[in-house]
């Protein structure tokens, strides 16, 4: 379990995500650090502005990407590497997108919920080629986005970025005294 990767998976994510941002294409409005109007509205409870959006922290990021996404997928069960894709997939493109990426890769019914079923089938499935499937999936559903010819090049540099990324902690995590899972271990021999 790579639970105590949260906070190498955010510090990829909110790299890419950048700081403040309102462009015009893109129908997520006005963010900061990825977190968008709506989102940091629902955090708060609150009806939020563009200004309180301009001065969202990161660490109140970090916060709102913890509750809303990586708990959420359960990005904190998920193989080193696996959870990195699994994270940043649900905060580009929301958690049930993300969820039924990876249980698509894992062959099992793809709704959306991180429940029994997924759980059961990630202790049998290698993270390398999970993490390569998720990937693949994800830059084929982007390429198919009408925003794609405006976002495109940077979404697919940061899906290279990210599969690198996780593919390294993956090996890393191989590699490390702890190791993968018992069952992990045994899938892949």
């Amino acid at each position: 379990m790579a639970e105590d990767n949260f906070a190498a998976c955010l510090a990829f994510t909110l790299r890419h995500e950048g700081g403040y941002a309102d462009h015009p294409k893109d129908p997520g409005g006005a963010t900061n650090f990825g977190v968008t109007h709506a989102t940091l509205a629902r955090w708060r409870g609150a009806p939020c502005t563009k200004d309180d959006v301009r001065a969202l922290t990161s660490s109140e990021a970090g916060d709102i990407y913890r509750k809303f996404y990586w708990d959420v997928v359960g990005a904190g069960a998920l193989a080193a590497g696996l959870d990195a894709v699994a994270f940043d997939h649900a905060v580009h493109s929301g958690p049930r997108a993300a969820v039924k990426a990876l249980q698509k890769a894992l062959g099992v019914r793809a709704d959306g919920v991180c429940g029994a079923a997924t759980r059961a089938a990630l202790p049998y499935a290698d993270p390398t080629r999970t993490i390569l499937a998720m990937c693949r999936s994800r830059r084929a559903f982007l390429a198919r986005l009408s925003t794609y010819p405006t976002f495109g090049r940077g979404w697919m540099a940061r899906i290279a970025a990210l599969e690198t990324t996780a593919l390294a902690m993956d090996r890393a995590a191989m590699k490390s005294p702890k190791g993968r899972t018992t069952s992990q271990k045994k899938v892949n021999r």
